[in-house]
């Protein structure tokens, strides 16, 4: 079981099972080299770690996203192979982000299965009020649980950190996050929609501006999140640096 470190601690049928896929799926990836060989403890068992799981979801989201084998073994030979479970984190979440939303109904069973832990009452309260998942409207109903929230919310479980703090945080991000895309929106409305308007009797203009719009929500969103890394790591250096 996962004892909340980075060691490699997990077996193939947890490693599956915290991913959400089989066994099978897990050797395969293994045998195509998009997975990482697992650490061989005693008994010759192979051990699997955070960043095995990271990576096996970010292999689902490009698969949700339509791309094939071939081109996510090309896109993960393109990443640098020293990537963290954190690293890898941010690109799913970069990939996840201008996906549909992914919700999944399961039940109690289901939903510890996926966590990888058993979960206590107050745990799924605080997972719910973090927006991770919608309690049944019955007794034995199945939860709504947002699949790309999750695995975040289950590590903020064991934080020491307040419950109000984590949703005071949360609130703040909304609310500088939608700021932000609706500043970034009346931008693109004003200096690149309306002009094209303007000329939409150009065809190479019109194929220039559906090529602009089918990439520029990922870009938007890749350079959001570097800034706000950059932004963050400078203030929290400031903030404890300080005398």
């Amino acid at each position: 079981m996962a004892t909340g470190t980075d060691e490699p601690t997990l077996t193939v049928d947890e490693l599956a099972a915290r991913a959400g896929v089989t066994v099978r799926t897990v050797r395969f990836y293994s045998t195509r080299g998009l997975l990482p060989p697992p650490v061989i403890g005693p008994r010759r068992v192979g051990h699997y770690g955070a960043d095995h799981l990271s990576r096996l979801a970010l292999i689902e989201e490009l698969q949700h996203q339509g791309m094939t084998l071939a081109a996510i073994e090309r896109y993960l030979e393109q990443l640098p192979p020293d990537l963290s479970a954190h690293d890898l984190a941010i690109h799913r979440a970069l990939v996840a982000s201008w996906a549909p939303d992914t919700a999944e109904d399961m039940s109690w069973a289901e939903l510890e299965k996926r966590a990888g832990r058993v979960l206590a009452e107050p745990d799924v309260e605080r997972l719910a009020a973090m927006g991770v998942l919608v309690r049944p409207q019955e007794e034995g109903g199945a939860y709504r649980v947002d699949l790309g929230l999750l695995r975040l919310g289950v590590e903020l479980l064991d934080m020491p950190i307040a419950h109000e703090t984590i949703l005071a945080a949360r609130t703040v991000l909304l609310e500088h996050t939608r700021s932000a895309a609706q500043e970034l929106t009346r931008l693109f409305r004003d200096e690149v929609w309306s002009p094209y308007r303007e000329r939409e009797g150009d065809p190479e203009h019109v194929a220039a501006m559906k090529s602009l719009s089918a990439h520029m929500q990922p870009i938007v969103v890749q350079a959001l999140v570097t800034a706000f890394q950059r932004s963050l790591k400078e203030e929290l250096r400031s903030a404890f640096t300080a005398e």
